[in-house]
């Protein structure tokens, strides 16, 4: 585990790094402890007995989000002693822990859950997200969410972008349900 000496008391969503696709069980330790959690997850198919079926896995091996503040999760990491799977992911501008704004993660986790099978996550992150128009969905399922417009597989999409970490993108929205902000 990773510590820092300036620790803060700023409550917000902390992204940890989980070793080894541990991420379901340490979610589960975390809500155990009364923390609020969050792993995305996405649908995927495998083959099991010549057979294909669909099941729900982890959309990113080694990331859970955290809702605390760092001194408070710094303190449970530390508890968890020498082998605890998880630590903070770091900003490498900031050197800081990334906490990510609670409307942009709202946005985020609404956006997995309405699109489960049809999410669009973004790893590589360029940017050329930073390029487009900032906007907000007027209507529609992902009404309320802020993002930014850009063209993805050949559709208009709205990005939610976690600099230097992840972004996730809606399938396509008509612009007549979309206002600049």
């Amino acid at each position: 585990m990773t510590g820092s000496p300036n620790i803060l008391a700023v409550e917000g969503w902390y992204a940890l790094r989980v070793t080894y696709g541990r991420a379901l069980k340490f979610k589960a330790v975390l809500d155990e402890a009364g923390f609020r959690t969050f792993v995305p997850m996405c649908r995927k198919t495998v083959e099991r007995n010549g057979k294909r079926t669909k099941i729900t896995v982890p959309a990113l091996t080694n990331l859970c989000f955290v809702r605390s503040t760092q001194d408070t999760i710094y303190t449970f990491l530390k508890n968890q002693g020498e082998s605890c799977p998880a630590s903070f992911m770091w900003d490498k501008a900031t050197r800081n822990p990334v906490i990510v704004p609670d409307k942009p993660m709202e946005d985020f986790m609404r956006i997995c859950l309405v699109m489960n099978d049809e999410a669009l996550y973004l790893k590589d992150i360029t940017s050329k997200l930073h390029e487009g128009q900032r906007v907000r969905v007027t209507d529609g399922p992902f009404k309320g969410i802020e993002g930014v417009v850009l063209r993805v597989k050949r559709s208009r999409r709205v990005i939610v972008d976690f600099p230097g970490l992840l972004a996730i993108a809606t399938n396509y929205i008509d612009p007549r349900f979309l206002e600049a902000i």
